[in-house]
């Protein structure tokens, strides 16, 4: 599971990257969203929740306190996760990411659970560049789609 890294400039490029993952994704994808604080994880997320669900206006709060936020598109749930809160990786489990097979689940904080990090089907990591400028993201499928 690899990829070339990609520079977002901006915000503009954080949501554009979001609407392209969004439309390869299908219901069963795993996506982790890696990367430290203020690195993009949520504004990615929320580009993509958007998309899947057809409504660029859509609230799309970070999860970090609800732990999961639902969303439904095209009759599949959309689950937007955040594991950092989580103190034991076992609380994994009453979340509810793997109660339906055609759900497409988000997760930030993946790395607090093994138990996801094994199942996932997409990697989307970001990080901050020297100086603060931008985001470096790489996206990799476990199948090979590209973006």
């Amino acid at each position: 599971m690899s990829a070339e890294p990609l520079f977002l400039a901006d915000d503009d490029a954080t949501a554009e990257l979001g609407r392209r993952l969004a439309k390869l994704l299908r219901p069963g994808d795993l996506v982790l969203l890696e990367g430290d604080l203020g690195a993009g994880k949520t504004a990615l997320a929320r580009s993509v929740i958007r998309t899947l669900v057809g409504d660029d206006t859509l609230d799309v709060p970070s999860p970090s306190f609800a732990l999961v936020q639902p969303y439904e598109a095209d009759g599949h749930p959309v689950l937007h996760a955040d594991l950092y809160r989580i103190g034991d990786p076992h609380e994994v489990d009453e979340l509810g990411l793997f109660d339906r097979a055609d759900a497409i689940v988000l997760v930030e904080w993946p790395e607090r659970s093994d138990e996801v990090v094994q199942q996932a089907t997409v990697r989307a990591s970001l990080t901050v560049p020297a100086g603060g400028e931008g985001r470096a993201v790489t996206v990799a499928f476990v199948d090979g789609r590209h973006l």
